[in-house]
C-alpha cells in the first residue's frame, strides 16, 4: 500500500507518518516543501496540472493531508487551509480517483460550543475566526469532492513534540527556561477556557484507522479526547510535572483566535462506531510525554495563546 503524507514534517504529520510506516506492507512517502520530501508538494502554490503529475508518478492508494496553517494573515491561512484542499482534490480526481483521502480538519470549524454539551458532526459550523472559516472551507471542499474521503476534525492536539505556537508547547518551553527557580513567574493570558485535548499519537491512530478502513466512511468524524478540560488545569499539571517552584500569573485575554470560545468539547462516538477508534492516552500521560520530549528553545515565541 502506497500512502502519501502531505505535510509530513509538521507536528501532526510527523506522528502520522511514523504510525503509518509501522503498517505491514505500507510504503509511506513524504510530500511537502522541505528538501527531504520524496514528492514535492506546495498546496499554497501548485497548479492542479502540476500536482496531478506528481500524484500520478507515485500512484498512491491513500493520501493524508496534514498540511495547514494555524497562524498568519488571512491570505496565508486561505492559501493552505482553503485553496490547498481544493487543489489536492482536483488533482486526485485526475491522477488517483480511487485513492482514499484523509484530511485533517479542526474543531475550530464549529465555533463556540454550549457549556457541558459535546458537539456532534451534525452540529452547525459557526467559526468565529479566519482560521476556523478557512478550515471549514477545506472541509466543505473535501466532503463535496466525490472522492473516497474523510475529514478528521481534530481537537487540541497535545503530546511529545508539541510546538511552542500552541499553549502546551509554549508553557513547556517557558518551564524549561524557568527551571526550579522559586522566583520565576509564568505570565500567561486568560486560562479560564475549557478545551478538548487529544494526544497527537491518538490522532495518528485515528488516521491509520481512516486510511485502512474498508468501504465508505462518514465524511466528517470528530477526533478528540471527548472531555472538556479547564486550560488552567493543563497548565498547573504541566508545572507540577516540571517541578516548577515559581508562580503563574494570568494577565489579559487569551488568543484572538480562541478568546470568544470559552467551551469546546467533541462527541467522538461516531469515530468509535465507524473506525473502532478511541483515545488511548490520558491527558496526564500526554503531558508527561510532552515534558520528557521538550520543546526546542529556538521555537519559543512571545505568545500567550489558549489553543483554539
Amino acid at each position: 500500500m502506497r500512502i502519501l503524507v502531505v505535510g509530513f514534517t509538521g507536528y501532526l504529520g510527523a506522528h502520522v507518518a511514523e504510525r503509518l510506516r509501522a503498517l505491514p506492507g505500507a510504503r509511506v512517502l513524504g510530500g511537502g516543501r522541505s528538501p527531504g520530501a520524496e514528492v514535492p508538494v506546495d498546496l499554497a502554490a501548485d497548479s492542479v496540472d502540476g500536482l496531478a503529475q506528481a500524484l500520478a508518478s507515485v500512484a498512491p492508494d491513500a493520501v493524508v493531508n496534514c498540511a495547514g496553517a494555524t497562524g498568519g494573515d488571512a491570505v496565508a491561512l486561505a492559501e493552505l487551509n482553503a485553496r490547498g484542499p481544493a487543489v489536492l482534490c482536483a488533482a486526485l480526481r485526475r491522477a488517483a480517483p480511487t485513492a482514499r483521502l484523509v484530511h485533517l480538519g479542526s474543531a475550530a470549524e464549529y465555533g463556540p460550543g454550549e457549556a457541558h454539551v459535546r458537539v456532534t458532526e451534525s452540529a452547525p459550523a459557526r467559526p468565529l475566526t479566519v482560521y476556523g472559516a478557512t478550515k471549514l472551507a477545506g472541509t466543505v471542499t473535501v466532503t463535496a469532492s466525490g472522492l473516497s474521503a474523510v475529514v478528521l476534525r481534530v481537537g487540541n492536539p497535545v503530546g511529545p513534540g508539541a510546538p511552542a505556537t500552541g499553549l502546551p508547547g509554549r508553557v513547556t518551553a517557558l518551564l524549561q527556561k524557568a527551571g526550579t527557580d522559586p522566583d520565576a513567574v509564568l505570565r500567561l493570558g486568560d486560562l479560564s477556557a475549557y478545551r478538548d485535548f487529544v494526544d497527537v499519537r491518538d490522532v495518528a491512530g485515528a488516521v491509520e484507522r481512516a486510511v485502512t478502513a474498508p468501504g465508505p466512511v462518514p465524511g466528517v468524524l470528530n477526533v478528540g479526547g471527548g472531555d472538556a478540560v479547564p486550560v488552567r488545569d493543563l497548565v498547573r499539571t504541566l508545572a507540577e510535572t516540571a517541578g516548577f517552584r515559581g508562580r503563574i500569573e494570568e494577565r489579559g485575554a487569551g488568543s484572538v483566535r480562541s478568546g470568544q470560545v470559552s467551551w469546546q468539547c467533541s462527541d467522538i462516538s461516531a469515530a468509535r462506531a465507524a473506525l473502532g477508534w478511541e483515545p488511548s492516552y490520558t491527558l496526564g500521560e500526554s503531558l508527561s510525554a510532552l515534558w520528557s520530549a521538550g520543546v526546542p528553545a529556538p521555537s519559543l515565541r512571545a505568545e500567550s495563546d489558549v489553543p483554539s
